[in-house]
């Protein structure tokens, strides 16, 4: 077993509208990690993904850490946290920068995504992420990675992830008041992708649906790299608060009838079950139908689902989902939910769990811990990624010094 220390140990925090979710996990090499500790608490404090309670979502971010540091058996100072909301907005920005030595390397990729940034920015703004979708070399055909190819100029077409600074501040504050440095900010529909996509998916085009409490994330993948994203204010609490209306029963009892028998497609109900009920008052029960619940669950589901459909027509994306649509989080539990979504998209749809290729306990495998489960896989990418990008631009910075030893040799 690796030695646990600050520069292997890897802390996800998904900070989600209905629970905290904190996983701890020892990074060992770029193919294994290690669970040490989970810790879950109920949330407080958000609505649609942003903090409107910091006292409270301090408080259950606490909860959640410390359930997660006596689990691991150490002090949690810094983490990851994924984030979501209604103010994330995205945009498509080319840029272009001239090859300094002729043969690209790290910096020079680093410059033409800077350049990248060099966007218009609304007041209270910030850029959350610069995601590459590919790179040209003097104008010519589409490149993955760039690193080591000669060339004169250099450019990238890349996706900006934008974020309301009063937002990403606020959520910030909450974390490091409850005794946690954030080391780095993921959106979240990222780290779902990364939970529960195949390499074939994101290489064929797939669109990723994330249903959680407060929102739902929506990314589209093709060739590898994301080509859209969106986040739409509709989730898991609007269909438990249309529960609570329409049965005029409690939002507790409300969210417990569409877990225990929630079904989103009338066509799968095989019989009208009778339903018992606590009444808005709490001092009473009350008798409903299934039928009575589905008609209430059936239309806000096909309107969150169309909403979605409608935003893929509107951009012309219907080619970035070839190979289908996976839908995760704790809303795609919702029975009928696959079935109601491929009537609409008319493409192959299925319920995505993290793709627990790391050893991972089974625990995890469940929607609900996707985002939780892909900050990980997110951060452990982008740690490799920058090992490998040093060790790469060393190796070709040390074969060219070869090289040019070799030609002196002859002069």
């Amino acid at each position: 077993m690796a030695k646990i220390s600050p520069d292997n140990i890897i802390v996800a925090i998904d900070v989600g509208t209905t629970k905290i979710c904190v996983i701890v996990a020892q990074y060992i090499d770029a193919n294994n990690i290690e669970l040490l500790g989970i810790g879950k608490s109920h949330s407080d404090g958000l609505s649609k993904g942003v903090v409107v309670d910091v006292a409270r979502t301090i408080q259950s971010i606490k909860s959640a850490v410390k359930e997660a540091e006596i689990m691991a058996g150490f002090a949690i100072e810094s983490a990851c946290i994924g984030i979501s909301g209604a103010h994330i907005q995205s945009r498509n920005s080319m840029g272009m920068v001239p090859i300094a030595h002729r043969q690209v390397r790290a910096a020079d990729i680093a410059r033409v995504i800077e350049s990248a940034k060099a966007i218009q920015l609304a007041p209270g703004q910030q850029i959350l992420h610069v995601l590459p979708q590919y790179f040209l070399l003097d104008g010519h055909s589409k490149v993955r990675d760039p690193l080591g190819m000669h060339g004169i100029r250099l450019e990238v077409q890349a996706h900006i992830i934008l974020g309301s600074v009063a937002s990403v501040q606020n959520l910030v504050v909450c974390c490091e008041r409850a005794g946690v440095k954030v080391s780095d900010i993921i959106l979240e529909q990222l780290a779902s992708a990364d939970a529960v996509l195949s390499d074939d998916e994101r290489e064929l085009g797939v669109g990723v649906l994330d249903i959680g409490g407060g929102t739902s994330d929506l990314a589209l993948y093709q060739h590898g790299s994301i080509r859209h994203t969106m986040v739409l204010p509709i989730a898991g609490n609007h269909f438990t608060n249309d529960v609570a209306v329409g049965l005029r029963t409690t939002i507790a009892d409300a969210e417990r009838v569409k877990r225990e028998y929630g079904i989103a497609n009338i066509d799968l109900m095989v019989q009208d079950d009778l339903i018992e009920v606590e009444m808005v008052q709490g001092s009473q029960k009350n008798i409903v139908y299934l039928h009575e619940l589905v008609a209430i669950l059936q239309p806000r589901a096909q309107e969150l689902l169309e909403l979605v459909h409608a935003e893929i027509v509107r951009h012309k994306l219907e080619q970035f989902i070839i190979s289908g649509l996976v839908i995760t989080g704790g809303g795609s539990l919702l029975g009928g939910m696959k079935e109601l979504a491929q009537s609409i998209f008319a493409v192959p749809v299925r319920i995505g769990s993290p793709r627990l290729s790391y050893g991972m306990p089974v625990l995890l495998q469940s929607p609900i811990y996707a985002t939780g489960y892909g900050l990980v896989m997110h951060t452990l990418k982008k740690r490799y990624k920058k090992d490998t990008a040093d060790a790469q631009g060393l190796m070709i910075q040390r074969v060219f010094e070869r090289m040019k030893g070799w030609v002196s040799d002859f002069f």
